[in-house]
């Protein structure tokens, strides 16, 4: 859940930005990119620190190196919340970002079914997670 009140909450600060004169974020779209950005990289993070054991456990057993993997899916997380600021880069890291949360889900299915925890909480189950995955997959298409 953290990743979404961080994209509200950027959301809104973005928008409360523009409001009071910083006129990069007038519009809704650079305040959604700055938002997309901020939740990519506060997800990002988890992937090197004491969430990243977690992480591990949430890589479905079919594939190798869930250390790997855990590895590149967050470098792709901070190369997506640089490129999405980017108006020459936007729409084709939005897309890749979509299908990299696409190709995330069977983690997000595996840690629901198996009820396991990220820094001690549990995730949400599989309806609300897959609604949040659907959300985070349109947002970053708006974005993009």
């Amino acid at each position: 859940m953290i990743p979404f009140y961080m994209l509200i909450v950027s959301f809104l600060i973005f928008k409360g930005l523009g409001l009071i004169g910083f006129s990069y974020f007038d519009g809704w779209h650079t305040a959604l990119q700055g938002s997309v950005a901020v939740m990519l990289l506060v997800t990002a993070s988890a992937h090197w620190g004491s969430r990243r054991e977690d992480l591990i456990r949430m890589v479905p057993a079919v594939f190798h190196r869930p250390h790997w993997i855990v590895t590149a899916t967050g470098l792709l997380e901070i190369v997506g919340a640089i490129g999405i600021i980017f108006p020459v880069t936007s729409r084709v890291t939005s897309i890749g970002l979509a299908l990299l949360f696409i190709a995330m889900f069977p983690a997000n299915i595996l840690a629901s079914r198996n009820q396991l925890k990220i820094g001690g909480k549990s995730v949400p189950n599989l309806f609300l997670r897959s609604i949040l995955q659907v959300f985070f997959i349109v947002v970053v298409l708006l974005a993009g």
